[in-house]
């Protein structure tokens, strides 16, 4: 009956060719089906309990799981047998475990890994998320657990396949860092299920995706859907958590059923290899925290092995997933350039919501990563010692935070607080070691002090400094971790109306203070006090360097401190104060050299901005709405939760009365222009002008997100820029904050969409950058400082999703509606930031790709009491191009690791595309580079090393490898980064 059911199902596909039969009868060896099972584990870094419980086991009431003894019962496992063969991948769990054994179970371990029967997958320190994560922390966190592989177990444990089989869509960056980090092949689960259905229909689960449009070939990789998610193949799981029979093969007792199972298992394999072109296929045999009593897996593994073989239709074995790699070389494969977002498990099931849960976590993250860049920075200028303070927490924190439930905001509240409480910890550990840089730099410099206590402040964006609130004097140094010259405006909180600013050059800045908002003191409650809030320029900060302000409170407004407060006081004007200069027909306006924006009078709303030097003008619109979340009808049950947007409505609600703001107040002055709107009591917002800087800042406060109208319902709050501009349907969104993507509304490129849910379906991940243009060569540009979802639900509009919350759970596992409690248990406030550029296209990727820059890693800065020396210092000797971007300078054992960065994509702008070249040779103020190895991007191997490669049929070469001169001088391709290890003097 089975045998008559496998023939039904094969005719049902007659266009469908195959390698294998599944006969009785194969006619000789090579059209036996081969059949590689592949056992593993998939241990979330974090999910519904902490990292430390899924390591340890505890909290299992809420699921059972304990990595430690996984790997405590796979280890015995494979030592019993020499074929069996295990993968693993989360290198934060196997370093918890591994710093647990004794040197003879490491030994024991590194026997196993160096015959290959315990192989690392993927190695980094998680299994990253793709859709809220920022390429600069996904190389830092695969870097990290590569490294740590490198360290203990040699270049022959190098893994050699890119293994993502849970995050939940895939962008195209991830698939080019993957080839750029030598993975010869990339595995993963999730794809939509329309692109699903086509895929195996069409015997195209295998194929190359070329993640990179500028660097063409050199990031194909070759990429392989899994049939069964990640999981055995139905009925076949023989984990202590499944409820599966086992092989019973003894025909003494009852139950005997190894003629059954055979026949199950071939028919099941035969189904999944009718939908791959090879004669072999690849088994996931295990699931979510296997493992930990391996010997049921692998005694039932065993049987089934030889009982299927012995069968001879098909050949079944152990293996890993880069021996399958291995095996299916040749094949002639379909390039694919566009990538797997969004992702959907059903027509009204859209995993879009996730791209904006927790945006305060994906915020902290973000911060985290600027922290962390200019603490490794900064051992390496301040040349720390092993005793000194350390980044390795902040490291080990950052690479929790990148899992693909931690970063997405699908955990439950007490794993999120643990991600949070993890960073703090490492940012903490990271203010000491720029503590002690900060001292040996100008010990060594002898003209910025030492022995100096620098202490921090974290809550600036809402007005709270206790180092300038209670302190008449102080010194602020700023460490600028960009290796060009930046300008920059800093506001901090202060007590008095009367203080001075004395820049580096020992000459005062031009400042201006404001009373603290209404809003803001609301936000910041009893974390400070000050009554004002002190804005001032910083101007040339020089590149990875150090400039000193000092700041000083006045006894009185003497002659200069007056001609100067006269001079930048600003006007605080209501509705009825604006005067013919203050608004322009009636309506209210901003300036500054660069931009216009104009606010109507009635509405209080944004309604035009203009370029000034460019000459052009855009009508915009720009306001917040709600789409109210559904909790099921009568098309599908699906809720909005964690991981699903799910709007009961295609129309967004004003969250304003009669669609204006219910105030709105101006200031003015000679740094910085702000209209402040209130829209509802808890949505208000910013919109500032500084004037050094070439776009519109968006400053939002939203929440607690109040349930009213509809307590039953949750809100998915939106900020919208409404435009004239023509778009036809095509927007433009980044991946993980480099190569942008295009977007066409209701449209997939590979396969016929069908319009089921026509918001969530058009929306897609926004870490860094979106934007819109139409025929007119017009560009608006909206940069964000964290990852969001957006789109462009109408032409010529863009909007972000900013804040979220709801009631309801999506039934996607974490068994918990996404309702944040906020500090005070009434709801999460969430301050973020929306930069709005308008320029010319073909000038707009000059300005974005430098604000991007210079928004991801912010100035730092170390605040002092006293007034200090005021003093500079620059760790380069030049800047570099305006293109490179210094990614990494960090310590790499007793060596430094550098990567440089192309910013530009091929054909983004006229001159800054073209390739570009630096000399490292005299680059370094403090010390001099003595040999230079060019390395892959994951710093684990030698790039003139010869890799192991794959032959892929039409599968171009690879760019030649340039190598550095003697003089040390190297060039960048538009998109290239190069990785270099320096031996330093």
């Amino acid at each position: 009956m089975a045998q008559v059911l496998l023939l039904l199902f094969l005719s049902s596909f007659p266009f469908l060719s195959s390698a294998f039969v599944c006969s009785k009868s194969p006619r000789n060896q090579d059209e036996v089906l081969q059949i590689h099972l592949v056992p593993h584990t998939h241990d979330d870094v974090g999910w519904l309990k902490t990292v430390d419980q899924y390591y340890y086991g505890a909290n299992n009431s809420i699921q059972i799981a304990g990595v430690q003894y996984i790997l405590d019962s796979v280890i015995p496992a494979l030592e019993a047998n020499p074929m069996r063969h295990f993968i693993y991948v989360e290198i934060a769990f196997f370093k918890r475990w591994w710093q647990q054994q004794t040197p003879a179970m490491q030994a024991r371990v590194k026997a196993l890994v160096h015959r290959g029967q315990l192989e690392f997958i993927n190695g980094g320190w998680c299994m990253n998320d793709e859709a809220a994560t920022h390429y600069n922390a996904i190389i830092d966190q695969m870097t990290l657990g590569l490294q740590f592989i490198d360290n203990n177990f040699g270049s022959s444990a190098r893994p050699r396949v890119a293994w993502h089989i849970d995050p939940f869509g895939h962008s195209a960056e991830q698939a080019s860092l993957f080839a750029q980090m030598s993975f010869e092949g990339f595995f993963f689960a999730r794809i939509d299920y329309a692109d699903m259905k086509k895929r195996t229909d069409e015997q195209r689960m295998e194929l190359k995706w070329r993640g990179s449009q500028s660097l063409g070939a050199a990031t194909e990789i070759f990429t392989g859907v899994l049939y069964n998610g990640y999981g055995p193949p139905s009925s076949f799981c023989f984990d202590i958590l499944c409820g599966d029979p086992p092989m019973q093969d003894d025909p003494r007792l009852f139950d005997f059923n190894v003629k059954q199972r055979v026949e199950l298992f071939i028919n099941r394999s035969c189904e999944q290899a009718l939908h791959y072109k090879s004669g072999h296929i690849m088994l996931t045999m295990g699931s979510d925290f296997n493992y930990q009593n391996a010997h049921t897996w692998f005694k039932n593994l065993d049987k089934l092995i030889a009982f299927v073989n012995k069968d001879g239709r098909v050949n079944t074995f152990y293996s890993t997933p880069s021996k399958y790699v291995d095996a299916i070389k040749g094949m002639e494969l379909e390039v694919k350039t566009d990538d797997f977002f969004p992702y959907a498990d059903c027509p009204h099931c859209y995993w879009t919501g996730y791209f904006t849960s927790r945006p305060a976590l994906k915020g902290y993250v973000r911060r985290n990563n600027n922290l962390l860049q200019v603490c490794k920075q900064l051992e390496v200028l301040g040349k720390l010692g092993e005793s000194d303070p350390s980044s390795e927490t902040l490291r080990d924190a950052m690479g929790v935070a990148q899992h693909h439930d931690a970063v997405s905001g699908t955990e439950k509240q007490h794993v999120a607080y643990d991600y949070a409480k993890r960073l703090a910890i490492g940012a903490q550990q990271c203010k000491m070691v720029i503590n002690s840089a900060l001292n040996k730099v100008g010990q060594r410099r002898q003209y910025f002090g030492t022995n100096i206590q620098y202490t921090f402040c974290d809550y600036l964006n809402i007005s709270a400094c206790p180092a300038t609130e209670t302190t008449k004097s102080f010194t602020i140094t700023v460490y600028n971790p960009i290796a060009r010259p930046v300008d920059t405006n800093i506001r901090i909180p202060v007590s008095s109306q009367e203080v001075k600013i004395i820049g580096p050059d020992g000459k005062p800045v031009p400042v201006v203070i404001e009373p603290v908002s209404k809003e803001t003191k609301f936000v910041r409650g009893s974390l400070g006090n000050a009554p004002y809030e002190l804005t001032f320029p910083l101007t040339g900060l020089p590149p990875l360097g150090v400039a000193i302000y000092t700041g000083n409170t006045t006894a009185n407004s003497g002659k200069h401190t007056s001609k100067v407060a006269s001079k930048f006081a600003s006007k605080l004007l209501r509705k009825s104060d604006f005067t013919n200069s203050d608004y322009h027909d009636g309506d209210y306006v901003i300036s500054n050299k660069h931009l216009r924006l104009t606010f109507d009078h009635d509405s209080g709303r944004l309604t035009k901005i203009e370029n000034l030097a460019s000459n052009i003008s855009l009508p915009v619109d720009q306001q917040f709405l709600w789409y109210n979340a559904s909790v099921g009808n009568k098309d599908s049950k699906q809720a909005s939760g964690a991981y699903i947007f799910r709007p009961n409505s295609s129309k967004p609600f004003n969250v304003s009365l009669n669609n204006k703001v219910s105030s709105i107040s101006i200031v003015q002055n000679e740094v910085m222009q702000e209209i402040h709107q209130v829209f509802t009591p808890w949505v208000s917002q910013t919109v500032r002008l500084y004037a050094n800087k070439p776009y519109a800042e968006f400053e939002y406060t939203v929440g607690p997100i109040k349930m009213a109208p509809s307590p039953e319902l949750g809100k998915e709050v939106i900020s919208r820029f409404d435009t004239s501009l023509k778009t036809n349907g095509v927007f433009y969104t980044d991946a993980n904050g480099r190569e942008m993507q295009t977007r066409k509304r209701n449209y997939r490129p590979t396969w016929t969409y069908q319009n089921t849910e026509p918001v969530a379906g058009n929306y897609y991940p926004v870490n860094s950058r979106a934007y819109i243009k139409d025929e007119s060569g017009v560009q608006l540009t909206i940069m964000t400082d964290r990852s969001l979802g957006g789109s462009s639900i109408k032409d010529g509009s863009l909007e972000f999703m900013v804040h979220r919350r709801l009631l309801h759970d999506d039934k996607r596992g974490v068994n918990e509606a996404l309702n944040e409690p906020g500090i005070n248990g009434r709801g999460l406030i969430v301050r973020g930031k929306l930069l709005l550029l308008l320029e010319a296209a073909k000038s707009s990727a000059k300005l974005h790709r430098a604000v991007g820059e210079e928004e991801m890693l912010r100035p730092s800065l170390a605040f002092s009491a006293g007034s200090g020396n005021q003093a500079s210092y620059q760790a380069l000797t030049r800047s570099l191009p305006a293109n490179v971007h210094l990614l990494t300078l960090e310590r790499f054992g007793k060596s430094v690791l550098l990567r440089l960065e192309h910013q530009f994509a091929v054909g983004e702008d006229v001159e800054l595309s073209k390739a570009v070249t630096v000399q490292l040779k005299g680059l370094f103020q403090d010390f001099t580079i003595l040999a230079v190895t060019e390395l892959n991007l994951s710093a684990n191997l030698v790039k003139s090393q010869r890799q192991h490669t794959v032959d892929w049929k039409r599968a171009k070469r690879r760019n030649k490898i340039l190598v550095p001169t003697d003089d040390f001088e190297i060039t960048l391709k538009p998109m290239e980064i190069r990785t270099f290890k320096l031996e330093i003097q």
